[in-house]
Protein backbone atom coordinates (compact mmCIF):
# COMPACT_ATOMS: atom_id res chain seq x y z
CA UNK A 1 0.00 0.00 0.00
CA UNK A 2 0.86 3.25 -0.60
CA UNK A 3 0.80 6.30 2.23
CA UNK A 4 1.12 9.74 1.98
CA UNK A 5 2.63 11.43 5.33
CA UNK A 6 2.39 14.87 6.02
CA UNK A 7 5.26 16.22 8.29
CA UNK A 8 7.71 19.09 9.43
CA UNK A 9 11.11 18.71 9.60
CA UNK A 10 12.12 20.40 12.40
CA UNK A 11 10.14 18.30 15.24
CA UNK A 12 11.46 20.77 18.06
CA UNK A 13 9.17 23.80 16.49
CA UNK A 14 5.60 24.22 16.71
CA UNK A 15 4.03 22.68 13.26
CA UNK A 16 2.60 25.32 10.59
CA UNK A 17 0.84 24.31 7.96
CA UNK A 18 2.82 26.77 5.70
CA UNK A 19 6.31 24.66 6.77
CA UNK A 20 4.34 20.84 6.20
CA UNK A 21 5.98 18.57 3.69
CA UNK A 22 5.03 15.58 2.23
CA UNK A 23 6.44 12.33 1.26
CA UNK A 24 4.77 8.96 -0.14
CA UNK A 25 5.91 5.72 1.25
CA UNK A 26 5.07 2.25 0.45
CA UNK A 27 4.70 -0.20 3.32
CA UNK A 28 1.84 -3.02 4.69
CA UNK A 29 0.41 -0.64 7.24
CA UNK A 30 0.68 2.69 8.99
CA UNK A 31 2.80 1.22 11.86
CA UNK A 32 5.31 -0.03 9.86
CA UNK A 33 5.34 4.02 8.04
CA UNK A 34 5.98 5.29 11.51
CA UNK A 35 8.53 2.50 12.24
CA UNK A 36 10.55 2.77 9.18
CA UNK A 37 10.60 6.60 9.36
CA UNK A 38 11.44 6.78 13.49
CA UNK A 39 15.14 7.86 12.50
CA UNK A 40 14.64 10.48 10.34
CA UNK A 41 14.46 12.93 13.34
CA UNK A 42 10.39 14.29 11.78
CA UNK A 43 7.60 15.48 13.15
CA UNK A 44 5.26 13.33 11.34
CA UNK A 45 1.63 14.81 11.54
CA UNK A 46 -0.50 12.49 9.73
CA UNK A 47 -0.19 9.43 7.41
CA UNK A 48 -2.96 9.03 4.67
CA UNK A 49 -3.69 5.64 2.87
CA UNK A 50 -4.01 6.29 -0.50
CA UNK A 51 -7.08 4.29 -2.08
CA UNK A 52 -6.77 3.95 -6.11
CA UNK A 53 -8.71 7.33 -7.04
CA UNK A 54 -6.44 9.48 -5.10
CA UNK A 55 -3.30 7.22 -5.61
CA UNK A 56 -4.04 7.87 -9.43
CA UNK A 57 -4.46 11.61 -9.16
CA UNK A 58 -0.95 11.71 -6.70
CA UNK A 59 0.93 9.59 -9.50
CA UNK A 60 0.18 12.72 -12.15
CA UNK A 61 2.06 15.29 -9.44
CA UNK A 62 5.51 15.63 -10.38
CA UNK A 63 6.80 15.24 -7.03
CA UNK A 64 5.29 11.67 -6.62
CA UNK A 65 8.25 9.53 -5.22
CA UNK A 66 7.25 6.25 -3.35
CA UNK A 67 10.16 5.04 -0.51
CA UNK A 68 10.00 1.90 0.57
CA UNK A 69 10.38 1.07 4.48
Amino acid sequence: MIYKVYYQENMHEVPVRENTKTMYVEAESERQVRVGLRDRNINIEYIQMLEEGHLEYEKKSDHFHVEKV
